[in-house]
């Protein structure tokens, strides 16, 4: 299975890109190819009509997509700015939104995350992404919010409350099970 991961975010330190990391290897398996991607490496200007027709679609957004294209199963950890989207995020999803002949996800599954310093987790980002996305032409499979990530994560070992570690594993078990019998109906047909 061909895994991509990125965390929804442009900050350099991204506790987002932190999470879907770490989330990412419980995915690994003998086959698998995992594919973390960093937004700062898609860096596009600001989306304008204007901008569109004197230039065309930026590489760099029509390279995401590839990458989009190329996976079976895509993981994105959500960073919440103002209680939405990272302008990165969505400045380049404005853009692949524009590739005719396509909605930014092509029908890809998806797990959604999100997680922030706050109690709430990145909720109403994950919120809005779980019924944004399926309109942008994901399926997603599940979501999942960690809370207070300074105090619940930690790097190398990953989630450390056993309470928010027992819950992501399941929906991790779940997402999995899910993918194994997609990929079983498709090598089927």
């Amino acid at each position: 299975m061909k895994i991509l991961a990125f965390g929804a975010s442009n900050s350099s330190d991204s506790i987002n890109k932190k999470f879907v990391t770490s989330v990412s290897k419980y995915y690994k398996e003998i086959d698998d190819v995992i594919e973390i991607l960093d937004l700062n490496d898609f860096s596009v200007p600001m989306y304008s009509k204007d901008l569109e027709a004197k230039e065309g679609i930026p590489q760099k957004a029509l390279d995401f997509a590839a990458k989009i294209d190329w996976a079976d199963f895509i993981l994105i950890s959500f960073a919440e700015n103002n209680g939405n989207y990272n302008v990165a995020y969505k400045n380049l999803t404005d853009w692949i939104s524009r590739i005719k002949g396509r909605k930014i996800y092509n029908g890809k599954p998806v797990f959604l995350m999100a997680t922030s310093p706050g109690a709430r987790g990145g909720q109403t980002v994950l919120s809005i992404a779980a019924e944004r996305l399926p309109l942008d032409g994901a399926e997603v499979l599940d979501t999942f919010s960690l809370p207070e990530f300074q105090h619940n994560f930690e790097e190398g070992k990953g989630v450390i409350n056993m309470l928010y570690r027992s819950q992501l594993e399941a929906k991790v078990r779940r997402t999995k099970k899910l993918m194994k019998e997609k990929l079983e109906n498709t090598n089927n047909i």
